[in-house]
């Protein structure tokens, strides 16, 4: 297999092998292609860094070359369609396909595609989007042809080992692979698959020790060979030698080993002791505060509500009547959809939310919800940082002010902050965009502002859907701690 210079911007690196002899069943050959389905979506990314194609070999004829060509100069005929197509016509035609169309991305802005051709010019592949019809394997397919094209040496040395050992049982003289010279731009060759085995050594203790376990060398060694790693003792029983096979590209270190020797052992096996370390857990204050708080609220007549830490833009400014700089909001860097751009800077756009969409129930509703909201803080280094805020709302026929001044006076009799301008709390008139005018009040506790409470705007009700009253109250609960 000839790889050219055209391809060493788009997919460099190229694998290959021949399975000689082979015997399809209908079992055999699905498994054949659900094993390359499953290789695409994991270890390949799904086709990102290795993409697969498997051929009919006595259809073709080698030397193959790996090379790219302009999309106008590509044609042939798809597995399973009925005509030939030129490249571009193929990225039109699987645009739709519910399969293709996800991979089509790797390579449609490239100015050259990427293609696999035989000595007499018949296309192969395209990789990584859809293999050739004149090469497709069957039942009857007796030599199979497996290139592994990708931007990953590594990867695709994997995948093809994997592909090769497993299905080379099926072949006439069995476990036995036909190799492939690959030759690279520069001219060096590469033989493939190499199937290499290495050898890793462990240490009995370090095992027993990460384990809880005290078993003997020997007996480790056994277990280890269990798991397809063949193991034995070495020197004075200082060490054990295990031959990773090519089949076990998941080990890749001595912890590997020592996971696969507790499976063996059986995890229900070991024997459960208590720490040798003493710690003394603690429920974190701010978090104890809210439990109890909660328990409060809801006996007060509340229903507390559960809503996302993500909105829109518009649910924390534009409905409030405030603009989003003014809200020192974080920002998702690729939202994925509109509803989820920005973390939020308060908890009422999602309890109004929760009402808006259980307008139905019976009035009145009253909901409450004790959580975190985020706010930038250049000062922290996550740039970030988490408040814990109270928010309770009134929607009924009427705005129901006196219902959530009271609440207020509630939570802060169970705070033990008196109504007070020195040690306690107080309330003064101030104005918010969310709120109606001359209906606002800030609420100070302990001389510090900790929220505000008041009857909602007609605009702000109006854009989350409603049609009646609300009053709300929000406030930070950290300074009680």
């Amino acid at each position: 297999m000839i790889i050219t210079e055209e391809t060493v911007k788009i997919r460099p690196y190229a694998v290959a092998a021949v399975l000689r002899n082979i015997t399809f069943t209908k079992e055999r050959y699905d498994s054949f292609i659900d094993l390359q389905e499953k290789l695409h979506q994991n270890i390949c990314r799904r086709r990102a860094l290795v993409a697969i194609g498997t051929h009919d070999l006595d259809t073709i004829s080698g030397p193959f070359t790996f090379t790219a060509k302009a999309p106008s100069e590509i044609k042939f005929k798809p597995l399973n369609q009925s005509q030939e197509y030129t490249a571009s016509q193929i990225m039109d035609l699987y645009r739709t396909d519910s399969h293709l169309r996800h991979y089509l991305h790797l390579i449609e802005n490239k100015p050259r595609y990427p293609v696999i051709f035989d000595s007499n010019g018949v296309v192969l592949s395209m990789p990584p989007i859809i293999n050739g019809d004149h090469s497709k394997i069957s039942l009857k397919t007796r030599n199979v042809f497996i290139e592994c094209t990708g931007t990953d040496m590594t990867k695709a040395k994997i995948v093809l080992d994997i592909i090769v050992t497993m299905f080379s049982e099926y072949c006439e003289k069995q476990f036995t692979v036909e190799a492939v010279e690959v030759t690279y731009p520069n001219g060096k060759t590469h033989i493939c698959p190499e199937l290499a085995y290495r050898k890793e050594k462990v240490k009995p203790e370090l095992i027993n020790k990460k384990l809880g376990i005290s078993e003997t060398p020997s007996s480790l060694a056994k277990l280890l060979t269990r798991m397809c790693l063949s193991s034995h003792v070495t020197g004075n029983g200082n060490n054990i030698e295990v031959e990773i096979p090519p089949t076990r590209a998941d080990v890749i270190h001595a912890c590997d080993i020592v996971e696969d020797a507790a499976i063996a052992y059986g995890y229900n096996n070991i024997q459960m002791v208590i720490p040798k370390t003493y710690t003394i857990a603690n429920q974190l204050p701010l978090n104890k505060l809210t439990e109890l708080l909660r328990l409060d609220l809801a006996a007060a007549g509340f229903t507390e509500a559960l809503t996302f830490a993500l909105c829109s833009t518009e649910d924390i400014a534009d409905k409030l009547g405030m603009d989003i700089s003014a809200t020192n909001a974080v920002h998702i860097a690729n939202p994925k959809t509109a509803e989820f751009q920005v973390a939020r800077t308060t908890l009422l756009p999602g309890l109004l939310k929760t009402i808006a969409a259980n307008r139905k129930m019976p009035l009145p509703l009253k909901l409450f919800e004790i959580s975190d909201i985020v706010v930038k803080d250049p000062t922290k280094d996550v740039g970030a940082r988490n408040y814990r805020h109270l928010c309770a709302i009134y929607y009924n026929k009427s705005p129901g002010f006196e219902i959530i001044h009271g609440l207020l006076d509630r939570v802060m009799q169970l705070l033990e902050v008196p109504p007070n301008e020195e040690n306690g709390y107080t309330i003064k008139a101030t104005e918010g965009s969310a709120f109606f005018p001359g209906r606002c009040a800030e609420i100070f506790a302990r001389g510090q502002s900790v929220g505000k409470l008041g009857v909602l705007h007609p605009d702000v009700i109006t854009k989350f859907e409603l049609t009646m009253p609300c009053s709300a109250l929000e406030i930070n609960i950290e300074p009680f701690l």
